[in-house]
């Protein structure tokens, strides 16, 4: 007796006083207003753009956390802050059992979860919703030497937008991963990099700027959208802007990489970006098995990453997850933030079409159908850090070529939402009719989204002389008697807003500094976004 006394005591003590992960939830946003009065302050302006033309209103989600509550919780006794979320509304923490709920009793504070979910008890159920069919066709104009890279665009009839020109141009992706090093360096990013086309990034394992280190598994999955190599690697969204961001600790498996991933995804939200890919996946195998998800936590609203993976989507971007590798292990399903119910989840095919035995399946949880889509998973064409060209596996590499994709498509349909463009994919899939929980709706057919009555050419409008000193000109077609024109930094900052015509359609940019700039042309029935340099 004396012994299991004993026992239970050192059991106790370890409970007690072990470091615990945790998120605080709080229950309010005192100064809210100030933001709605100046939500310049959070979002930049391309970011207020996007809502805008997607009819989505700014809510208390945009809101920052109230500055008072996070000194509060820093100053509690044993408790460390190791992120936040506005989304949320809540900060990850670190600290005893003990400590933390202790918090419970500000009278700010709504709830405390446990990472540790036997801490905790939660009981959830989400639904789904879908919505009409659409399909199209358009013929081509020009080619790509895509080497051996071919198969992975082709497989998806992704040349047919490329053809089209439709190649990322205008669209804007942030990357969630583990590192970049190599793409500042490395040849097949030249394409990105003497076109300005990375636009920032930030390490937030380590809250440094320099996003060009860490595990190269980041560097990997920008070869496949932004690589440029002709006769070897061409990627699917070569001139797609990107911003590149850490939020995978290379060394450790712990639940803070979730809210890292949101606080990422906050700050993409913030900077404008059309498209979120992430090929990272939580679900058991933590440093810690008490921090393990387990597959009734697939539900899309139980796991921290995935709550924010769709606020990111409700916020008007389009968000894609790798759907895992476990689909030959005992647990072969879906992890987080996969998924979440409107995020795309991509499985993994073979060049054949056929199904990757290692691509995690579905359905979710609470019965949805998941992964959503595939693509090209095995033997798939990248570059590395040296930038040598070869080929790599996993549903790591299915999700960004996809990413890579929607830029094209989302270029190509500039006036769609972010709900309809994810319908469009959905709807060009070759299983779309009878999904099933290892191909998802199947393989999207891309060249078979476009369509005359919703497609412009880009053969009446172009924008000269580029990079310019003085006066930048916009040629357009005579049927648009004015257009109007916005002209952004890089940071999204509004900065010339003016009207053209026919016969006056020069805009000065002597007032600007030199570097790069964005654009945006609107006329009746015709929408242009571009870039801009000033000499």
């Amino acid at each position: 007796m004396r012994y299991n006394f004993t026992f239970l005591l050192l059991l106790l003590s370890i409970t007690v006083f072990s470091q615990q992960e945790a998120w605080v939830y709080f229950n309010a946003k005192p100064n809210a207003q100030l933001f709605f009065n100046n939500p310049l302050t959070e979002l930049s302006q391309k970011a207020l753009d996007r809502r805008t033309n997607q009819n989505i209103a700014l809510d208390f989600t945009d809101a920052p956390v109230e500055t008072s509550f996070i000194d509060q919780i820093k100053a509690s006794t044993g408790i460390t802050v190791m992120a936040q979320s506005k989304w949320l509304n809540a900060l990850h923490i670190r600290g005893t059992q003990t400590d933390i709920n202790a918090l419970k009793l500000l009278s700010f504070v709504q709830k405390v979860d446990f990472a540790d979910k036997t801490l905790n008890t939660t009981s959830k159920k989400v639904s789904e919703t879908r919505t009409s069919q659409t399909q199209n066709k358009l013929e081509t104009t020009i080619d790509y030497a895509y080497g051996n890279s071919a198969s992975q665009i082709q497989m998806l009839n992704g040349q047919v937008l490329h053809q089209q020109n439709f190649t990322g141009e205008g669209k804007i992706i942030a990357v969630l991963d583990a590192g970049f090093p190599g793409v500042n360096t490395a040849q097949p990013f030249e394409n990105l990099r003497n076109n300005n086309r990375i636009l920032g990034g930030y390490d937030f394992t380590t809250r440094n700027a320099n996003f060009y280190t860490g595990g190269s598994h980041g560097t990997l999955v920008l070869s496949t959208m932004g690589g440029y190599k002709e006769n070897a690697l061409i990627g699917t969204a070569p001139n797609a802007s990107y911003y590149l961001f850490i939020t995978e600790i290379d060394a450790l498996e712990n639940p803070l990489e979730e809210s890292l991933w949101v606080e990422a995804a906050e700050r993409a939200d913030a900077l404008g970006v059309d498209i979120i890919t992430s090929s990272l996946g939580y679900f058991g195998e933590r440093d810690e098995a008490r921090y393990n998800h387990t597959y009734s936590d697939m539900n899309g609203i139980t796991n921290f990453i995935s709550r924010g993976a769709e606020i990111a989507f409700s916020k008007g971007i389009v968000v894609l997850a790798s759907a895992g590798n476990e689909g030959a292990k005992a647990e072969p399903h879906i992890g987080s933030p996969a998924d979440a119910i409107s995020v795309l989840a991509i499985g993994s095919v073979t060049a054949s079409e056929v199904r990757s035995s290692f691509s995690s399946i579905g359905p979710s949880s609470d019965g949805r159908i998941k992964p959503d889509i595939m693509a090209q998973g095995t033997a798939s064409v990248i570059a590395n850090v040296n930038g040598t060209i070869g080929t790599s596996n996993g549903t790591s590499f299915s999700c960004p070529i996809m990413a890579g994709m929607v830029a094209c498509l989302w270029q190509a349909f500039p006036s769609k939402t972010n709900k309809e463009i994810r319908q469009m994919i959905l709807e060009s899939s070759n299983q779309y009719a009878t999904p099933d929980n290892n191909y998802g709706y199947g393989i999207p057919n891309f060249g078979s989204t476009l369509g005359v009555e919703n497609f412009q050419t880009a053969t009446s409008f172009s924008v000269f002389p580029n990079p310019a000193k003085t006066d930048v000109s916009f040629s357009f077609s005579e049927q648009n008697s004015k257009a109007s024109i916005v002209i952004y930094s890089v940071l999204g900052q509004k900065l010339i807003e003016t009207e053209i015509t026919n016969e006056n359609p020069t805009v000065s940019v002597q007032p600007l500094k030199s570097g790069l700039y964005f654009y945006t042309f609107e006329a009746e029935g015709l929408h242009k976004t571009g870039k801009i340099i000033k000499q």
